[in-house]
Parts: structure tokens; sequence; C-alpha cells
């Protein structure tokens, strides 16, 4: 018995990073799965790969800043799968900048993934879910919420939103049994640190040097680690929190 057997879940930023990880995790531990990203052949894959290993998954091209794209994919997984039982919110992009440095087109994009791009994933899903009285919705916000980082001022405003966003929805959605909850993460090895290594550091080794000692374990986090804690929140292990931030960010935002 897999831990989300029976249940079907959403994941935004599906086709690489944590959402691809989380994606091969929930299909393992039995949840059917549509996927979701604006770069089409990493989705298609990821879904193919699931259903090779005898998973169900399907992948459904979204930009979540879109009002007609979310309610698509919406449809879209309850047409295949006649609910929605899961909804992971991890599409995002991060800004690299200071106040000085950041332009306002940076700004409006950054907000527009992180923070709209969640109200109107939520929307679109959260009729489906009320109508069963049931349901889970975990927001992809950041340690960075909780303490201070240079040169992040748009991704950090980007992700204190979310959390208060989750908070707000956590009372709005209790009275019809769904819970609402964030994941935080600290800096995860991804393909998107990767690249900035590459561009902000002349040697790139030294840079995740540098980045891996901010947090106390001395080490990045992988996706899989993230991908277990989502697992956790969107399981009925976790059927007593809502409205809560689960940090997972290797003592980041601790005592270091």
């Amino acid at each position: 018995m897999g831990r989300l057997d029976g249940k079907v879940a959403i994941i935004t930023g599906g086709a690489s990073g944590i959402g691809r990880a989380s994606a091969l995790l929930f299909a393992r531990e039995g949840a059917r799965v549509t996927l979701a990203d604006v770069e089409r052949a990493g989705g298609e894959e990821v879904a193919a790969m699931i259903t090779e290993k005898g998973g169900d998954a399907t992948f459904v091209p979204c930009d979540v800043t879109s009002p007609r794209d979310t309610a698509r994919l919406a449809r879209a997984a309850v047409e295949r799968y006649q609910a929605i039982d899961v909804l992971f919110n991890n599409a995002g992009i991060a800004g690299v900048g200071s106040t000085e440095e950041t332009d306002e087109a940076l700004w409006d994009q950054v907000m527009a993934v992180n923070v709209k791009g969640i109200f109107l994933m939520t929307k679109a899903v959260a009729p489906y879910m009320i109508q069963r009285r049931r349901g889970v919705i975990i927001n992809m916000a950041s340690s960075i919420a909780f303490v201070g980082l240079a040169r992040r001022v748009s991704y950090a405003a980007s992700k204190g939103a979310v959390m208060a966003m989750t908070l707000s929805m956590a009372v709005d959605f209790a009275k019809h049994d769904i819970r609402v909850n964030a994941i935080c993460p600290g800096t995860i090895h991804t393909p998107f640190v990767d690249r900035y290594l590459q561009e902000s550091y002349a040697d790139p080794a030294e840079g995740l040097a540098e980045i891996s000692r901010r947090q106390l374990m001395g080490r990045l986090g992988s996706a899989e680690d993230v991908a277990h804690a989502a697992l956790y929140v969107a399981s009925d292990e976790a059927a007593f929190m809502t409205g809560a931030p689960l940090i997972i960010d290797g003592g980041l935002s601790g005592t270091k």
C-alpha cells in the first residue's frame, strides 16, 4: 500500500527539479499524477517515466500566470481522474538582485509566477475540492520568508507573500475540510542553482562551497529531500496539519 493510494495529484512545475522528484515519488506511492509546466519536453518525459513503471500520469502544458491555462489544467485532471485530492503549487522562479539591481520587469515576473500563479491555480482547483469536501493544497514557500538573504528582494517578497497567503487560505478552506500548508526549503541543488553558479561565480565549485556553508548541515538539499516533505504533507499522516510551514532547509533558518 502506497501512502497516496487512490489519490489524484496535480503538481505544477513538474518538468524538472523539485516538481519532477515529487511527481516520481507521488506516483511510486500510488497517486495518479497530472503534472504541468511551461516546458513541454521535460514534462512529457516525466509522465512517460511514470507510465513506463506502471504508474498513471499525464502532462498538461500550463502557464500558471494564465487564468485560462490554470482552469484548463484543473478541468483536464477532473476529466481524466474524476477528482483532485492534492494540489502541489510548486511552479516558481527565482529573482536575483538587491533593490537597486532589480528592475520593475523582474519584480513583476517573480510576483506573477510565485504569487499570482498560486492564487490562480488554487482558485481553479478549489471548487472541485469543495464539492467533495476534502483536499490538500501545498504551496511552495521558502525559508527566505523567515530569514534575510542578500540580493533576493523580489524572491523574498514573493515567498513572504506565499506564506501569508497560505495562512489565509487555511482559514478560508478549513470549513470545507481542505488543508493548506507551505513547504519552506533552503537552498536546493536544482538546475536553476547550477545555472546561477555558472553565471555568478568565476569558479562555480567555490560558489557551491560558499552557498553550502549557509546551511547548518553544510550541504545543499536535494530535490528528493523536498519531495519527501511534500509527500508527508500530502498524505493522511498529516491530517492534523494546516496553516503551517514545513521548514526543510538544512539549518539555514536555525542557529547558524
